[in-house]
């Protein structure tokens, strides 16, 4: 009693075969691969009379269309042919969702179909699966990949398929190929409210059977299909060109994405070398640091050595007027090679304060501009052979004046005493004094209006020997004067053992001194020259003063010792003591640090810190100024 049906490819009618003895012609062939032959003509009927129905229609398929659902009980035969019958419990069961499951195995996009497929609520039998499982994937447009990849399994297939079933020869592979016409349909399907599972496939075979004019019109949708192809092919080939430029584009991100990651490298390397020479700086920071301290210790102790040793010269000290102008001979020679150190002290600082600079520079251009990195590492090398040379220099002034020293010392044994610095010649004029007794009341009043100046220079002095307690000195200038001072403190020590020797030669002495008293009318003369060079030695002495007061300040700013004053602790201005509102504003002095209102600090002038002028306060202009003035006086 089983019924096939065969359909020829030339004949439009099908041919309905009953018994395989009432045709002997179809007796000769495999009634298997008749089966394949009818489904694969059905098919071919059902795939053709969709697309031209499909295309007639003009719009999107539903589930109510008879042609889909013509085709989607084809496919539900086609796919049943030759499928193993497998026992259960229930008895035999046929199932087309196990092989459909496979898709899902063979193809990761084909996971959410099954997924919701699954999750289809009113779904209850493996039949009904499978059946939305086809609408899923026709709506998808994706039905003839997903069998073209299961057709190509067939090791899998084998399990679920007799060994002539349909899926499993040629004619399945046929059908998966036609299936790609159907990508230019589309669909909307609604699988979850319809029943799926009580659904009776039935094949109606009046849809397929043609007139002419069917042929007729059939001619012109199938060159309609053509063309239609031919676009699809278009696009296809148009997107597979896309697809070569975003490969392209792809792997032009990888490119840029590599040169990146190696820039990212060269610029950790780049700061990893800046980060060694900010460490090199600080080094060389930190034994600068090292050298002030050491320097100022031997300071200290240099100036508790110059207080002792001061009241004893003072006690040791005779007068001896006839070696007068040869001691301001050898001073002139002294205060000659002090402004020469002076001059090497003042472009020392210079050359200091351009190595600072010139570091504040490189630290700049390292985080602006990373590729001049190797022109750094040249000039800190460079302020390596300055700071090297620097030292040589200091060295070898150190050596000249160790000989200068010798000299000095060798001319002191012959004239017994000689003086160094300026209070010392102060000191020896008063004794002249005392020993000039015969002198013009004139000259005694010189002498008494110069001791009343030396005083008062005195006081001076006094007055900025405390100011420089609170201020950085210069380090390396008031080395070299301290030691010259302990040179010369030794040597007195020396000279003052030489006296007790040298009493036995005062008689020789008192002869001298009628002689002297002679020569007491050519001092008279001398006394007028030595008047002016006395006022040139005082203005001399006041230049220095300010110079080494300049020098303290520049050296203060270059280690920021300055106290910056906040703006939340002043509420007065300091100089006229008015309170700071919205109208009267606040201003920094950028000398002394403090703060000041717009009129007392009205005022510009370069600092050595700053080459630019900068705002200052009343008092600070008029010191300066003050200051400059006496700089530029001869």
């Amino acid at each position: 009693n089983f019924f096939t049906v065969w359909v020829s490819e030339r004949a439009p009618a099908p041919c309905i075969l009953i018994n395989p003895r009432c045709c002997p012609h179809a007796a000769t062939r495999d009634p298997m691969a008749m089966e394949r032959a009818n489904l694969l003509n059905m098919a071919k009927l059902s795939i053709k009379g969709l697309i031209e129905s499909a295309l007639s229609f003009g719009r999107t398929l539903d589930s109510d269309y008879p042609p889909l659902q013509q085709f989607f009980v084809v496919m539900e035969h086609c796919l049943k042919h030759g499928l193993k019958v497998k026992k259960s419990f229930l008895g035999f069961n046929k199932s087309l969702w196990g092989p459909l499951e496979l898709v899902e195995k063979l193809c990761p996009e084909a996971a959410e179909i099954s997924a919701s497929v699954r999750d289809l609520p009113g779904l209850k039998t493996p039949l009904g699966r499978a059946r939305a499982w086809l609408r899923l994937a026709l709506m998808q447009k994706r039905l003839a990949d997903y069998l073209r990849l299961l057709i190509t399994r067939k090791d899998l297939l084998s399990d679920f398929y007799e060994d002539s079933a349909l899926m499993l020869e040629e004619e399945g592979a046929v059908i998966v190929g036609l299936l790609v016409g159907l990508n230019v349909i589309d669909a909307n399907l609604c699988v979850k409210g319809e029943d799926l599972d009580s659904q009776v496939g039935v094949i109606d075979f009046s849809m397929y059977l043609k007139n002419d004019i069917d042929d007729y019109r059939s001619e012109e949708r199938n060159s309609q299909i053509a063309s239609i192809l031919d676009q699809k092919n278009y696009v296809e080939e148009l997107n597979r060109q896309l697809n070569s430029t975003v490969h392209g584009l792809q792997s032009r991100v990888d490119s840029l994405e590599k040169s990146n990651s190696k820039l990212i490298e060269e610029l950790a390397i780049a700061k990893n070398n800046i980060i060694k020479l900010q460490e090199e700086n600080q080094q060389l920071r930190s034994e600068n640091n090292l050298i002030l301290l050491k320097a100022q210790q031997h300071l200290e102790v240099a100036q508790g050595d110059v207080s002792l040793e001061r009241d004893a010269y003072k006690q040791s000290r005779q007068g001896l007027d006839e070696m007068y102008n040869e001691a301001r001979r050898q001073l002139k020679e002294e205060c000659q090679l002090r402004q020469d150190v002076e001059n090497e002290l003042v472009a020392q600082v210079s050359m200091k304060q351009e190595m600072e600079l010139a570091m504040k520079l490189l630290e700049k251009d390292i985080h602006e501009k990373q590729d001049t990195l190797i022109g750094l590492r040249h000039q800190l090398d460079e302020v390596k052979a300055i700071n090297v040379e620097m030292y040589q220099k200091m060295q070898s002034s150190d050596e000249e004046m160790k000989k200068k020293n010798n000299v000095i010392s060798r001319l002191e044994e012959k004239t017994n005493q000689i003086t160094a610095t300026m209070k010392q010649l102060e000191q020896r004029l008063q004794e002249a004094e005392r020993h000039r007794t015969s002198a013009e009341d004139g000259s005694r009043r010189f002498k008494l209006d110069f001791a009343k100046k030396a005083d008062s220079l005195q006081r001076q002095i006094e007055h900025r020997e405390k100011q420089l307690q609170q201020l950085e000195t210069d380090l390396k200038i008031e080395r070299e004067w301290r030691q010259t001072l302990q040179n010369d403190l030794h040597r007195e020590r020396e000279t003052v053992s030489q006296l007790s020797t040298e009493a036995l030669q005062i008689n020789g002495l008192k002869k001298e001194f009628h002689r002297l008293q002679d020569e007491n009318l050519q001092l008279k003369t001398v006394c007028e020259d030595q008047e002016q060079a006395l006022e040139e030695l005082g203005s001399k002495l006041s230049e220095s003063k300010l110079k080494i007061e300049d020098i303290k300040e520049a050296n203060k700013a270059l280690q920021g010792g300055q106290v910056w004053l906040k703006d939340k602790e002043a509420t007065h201005c300091k100089l006229c003591e008015k309170e700071f509102s919205i109208s009267r504003r606040k201003h920094h002095c950028r000398n002394c640090g403090e703060i000041f209102c717009n009129s007392c600090s009205d005022n510009e002038l370069p600092l050595p810190a700053s080459p630019k002028p900068v705002r200052v306060c009343d008092t600070c202009h008029a010191l300066l100024l003050q200051r400059c003035s006496s700089n530029l006086l001869p």
